[in-house]
């Protein structure tokens, strides 16, 4: 689902009960509880049942609640999977990590597919594929393409750093040496195979999370390269990169007067029209749709 709105992401261990309870209460746009990373492998099964209570008896602030299972070559994700997709309120999404070629997605939605049917589910758990290491980036196209369940890719910044060697300090990072931007090519490809398949890309997080400007630096960059969102790892990081991706009043502004110009045009039979000394025609209004879209999902 596209339009769901993912501008900030914060992830949460599932393992840890107080920061399931705080989570629940911010303003935030998507609450992903973690059973991966975050979760030391002798409390896998623990912080399942701890986060499938999460999910029954909680209230939620966040707009979407997804999970993050464990990736299909690990033994905890079947298991991840059912018991999450059984659940009284299921997550709206399941994050798959280490999404490496489209039998891994697949995987998952077969299996999503006939526990729903078992369960005459009233409700269809989306899927979110992080892709974190060469190998998913060289099957990234494909991927995207795969699957009718797929919502959104997801750049793990910190395994795609390992899996191709880099030489940095902290995920997230841009090293000291490397004359350029080192993200580039990595996010420019997972956007452009989002994009292509109807999909929200999603960046990775910034480990350094004291850092205000640079996060915000970068959350300015990845949404002019196309990017809908950011990943958060504290809550302290929430405001900056929500308001990063949410449109100033202005530009909505400036947006609805060019498209109500616009559509007075059209009516005219005028195809290209000045507005407060801008060129409008048909190609700068998809160029703003996305941008009134979240005004409007927002009621701003």
């Amino acid at each position: 689902m596209l339009n769901r709105l993912r501008r900030c992401q914060l992830s949460v261990p599932g393992s840890s009960q107080k920061m399931i309870t705080k989570s629940s209460s911010l303003d935030v746009d998507v609450i992903v509880l973690d059973l991966e990373d975050s979760v030391a492998p002798s409390q896998k099964a623990a912080a399942r049942e701890q986060v499938v209570e999460a999910l029954n008896s909680m209230q939620w602030k966040a707009r979407s609640v997804a999970v993050r299972i464990n990736d299909t070559l690990s033994e905890h994700c079947y298991a991840d999977i059912i018991a999450l997709a059984t659940a009284r309120r299921v997550p709206d999404t399941l994050i798959l990590p280490k999404a490496q070629r489209t039998t891994d997605i697949c995987f998952v939605e077969t299996l999503l597919n006939q526990i729903e049917k078992n369960v005459s589910a009233s409700q269809s758990i989306g899927i979110e594929a992080l892709i974190e290491d060469v190998e998913g980036m060289m099957r990234v196209e494909e991927i995207a393409a795969c699957s009718d369940r797929l919502e959104s890719l997801i750049f793990g910044m910190g395994d795609y750093a390992a899996s191709q060697q880099m030489d940095l300090d902290v995920i997230g990072g841009s090293g000291s040496h490397y004359q350029g931007d080192l993200w580039h090519y990595p996010r420019y490809r997972l956007t452009i195979a989002a994009r292509a398949n109807n999909l929200a890309p999603i960046d990775g997080p910034m480990a350094d999370f004291n850092n205000s400007k640079a996060l915000i630096d970068d959350c300015l960059s990845i949404k002019t390269l196309g990017m809908a969102g950011k990943w958060a790892i504290h809550p302290n990081q929430i405001e900056n990169i929500t308001n990063s991706f949410t449109p100033s009043s202005k530009a909505i502004d400036q947006a609805r007067l060019q498209f109500s110009e616009y559509q007075k045009a059209i009516q005219q039979g005028l195809g290209a029209i000045e507005v407060d000394g801008i060129m409008v025609d048909a190609a700068t209004i998809k160029m703003l749709q996305p941008l009134l879209d979240t005004a409007n999902q927002l009621g701003l």
